[in-house]
């Protein structure tokens, strides 16, 4: 089944001005996750298939149609070097300047948890038994109610742990059977999941410590990217954190200054 250019240009303008990613490249990609959807639910067009999906919000339908436009690609360990500075550069700072104890972290697109368990592991190995005198949960946030679902199971196949140390393995996962391993609960306690749309307003009690938005605005335009970091510099702490993918760029014009390439502080 094939998009007709009004049907492109419609959900091409929806999913930009609703999430902010840029589709105008992926009318192969829409066209071939949607035409079995939209056949094996008796449409026989696109624009049938919108106008049904689009009236409801919060049906499952709508969050199948978001959840196979947006992409939901990650992976433990990715960027290592960011866990890396984390654990050597962040979690020191923090221990150090955080005098009540009470310290932010926030996985923004956190997709199928990877992320947020990664930094939950990060955290519980640095501060070991100092742990308990911490109130450090991390905040993860998706757009994709499916992702998050996914997530909060915290269930992986093996071949996806193929970079996880041998220590976080043995420590941080219990085996389901020959395929598949859980996130133990310990870990999986110290994340809370949470629905997100990023182009929507956001508040929180407190600025945070530290803030990954990784491989989340490579999908989206200059302006887009550069309102969303704006936002994301008022809720960072002085002092605080803000990694991006290493595929990604903020404008110069940015209130943060650069460590990195994908790292900075904002000061």
């Amino acid at each position: 089944m094939k998009l007709t250019d009004e049907e492109f240009a419609r959900i091409v303008k929806y999913i930009k001005d609703t999430y902010g990613i840029n589709l105008i490249q992926k009318r192969l990609l829409i066209e071939g996750r949607l035409s079995f959807t939209v056949s094996s639910m008796g449409f026989c067009n696109f624009t049938d298939y919108f106008d049904e999906v689009l009236k409801n919000t919060n049906s499952e339908r709508y969050n199948q149609l978001i959840s196979k436009l947006t992409t939901n690609h990650t992976y433990f360990m990715r960027e290592n070097d960011h866990f890396d500075f984390i654990m050597n550069v962040v979690l020191p700072h923090i221990e150090q300047t955080v005098k009540d104890h009470d310290a932010r972290i926030w996985s923004a697109g956190c997709s199928f948890g990877n992320e947020p368990y990664n930094l939950a592991m990060c955290i519980d190995e640095y501060f070991g038994d100092r742990r308990k005198d911490w109130d450090l949960k991390v905040l993860a946030t998706d757009i994709s109610p499916r992702a998050l679902l996914t997530a909060k199971q915290g269930v992986y196949k093996a071949s996806d742990l193929t970079d996880i140390p041998e220590r976080w393995l043995q420590n941080y996962f219990t085996k389901e059977d020959d395929e598949r391993y859980r996130v133990s609960d310990k870990i999986r306690s110290q994340v809370v999941f949470k629905y997100l749309n990023l182009m929507e307003d956001f508040k929180h009690k407190k600025p945070f410590d530290l803030i990954l938005c990784r491989n989340v605005m490579i999908y989206f335009d200059a302006k887009t990217r550069d309102t969303l970091v704006e936002k994301f510099y008022d809720v960072t702490k002085p002092d605080g954190y803000f990694l991006i993918g290493h595929a990604e760029h903020i404008s110069k014009d940015s209130k943060y200054k650069a460590l990195k390439p994908s790292i900075f502080i904002k000061e």
